[in-house]
């Protein structure tokens, strides 16, 4: 076998859960997936932001569900068979996303992911590890720690308590 050209080799490759919003595809490390549920419709808070869906119960810890469509400004949400929420550990905490459909596990190499960039895309780069190629299928790559912050969430949670 070849010697890699990475330079961190550890990191050669990486696992990713992939999930549909709309048309586009997205992933996240696969090591913040908890677990993953059908979409049932969960109790409002009041006053909370749009994208925070409600709250519910999981073997007794109270978990925010965010709306991933609403949070990356993605346009309105339908809910079907398809629709998942997928259980994070998230910033030491536990959080739930409602997403179109959960697709598969997907490893990538370093080599398959690229720089995100800059210009047109739906949220701050911020939040993009990059973009990668899996069988000719683009793979957006979302640090679901930058992106899902307890400061937003925590009053939620704090309400739900």
């Amino acid at each position: 076998m070849q010697q890699s050209t990475l330079p961190n080799a550890a990191n050669a490759s990486h696992e990713y859960l992939a999930f549909q919003l709309g048309r586009e595809e997205y992933g996240i490390d696969i090591q913040k997936a908890q677990e993953i549920h059908g979409y049932e419709a969960v109790p409002r808070i009041a006053n909370a932001p749009d994208f925070i869906k409600g709250v519910v119960n999981l073997r007794g810890t109270i978990v925010t569900i965010v709306d991933m469509r609403i949070r990356l400004n993605l346009g309105t949400s339908t809910y079907d068979q398809f629709t998942a929420i997928v259980i994070l550990n998230v910033n030491n905490g536990i959080v739930g996303i409602v997403v179109d459909s959960v697709s598969d596990v997907i490893t990538l190499t370093a080599e398959q992911i690229q720089a995100a960039p800059e210009i047109g895309m739906a949220m701050n780069s911020d939040h993009l590890i990059g973009l990668g190629t899996h069988n000719g299928q683009m793979l957006i790559l979302v640090d679901i720690d930058r992106l899902i912050s307890f400061a937003e969430l925590g009053f939620a949670t704090s309400l739900a308590a």
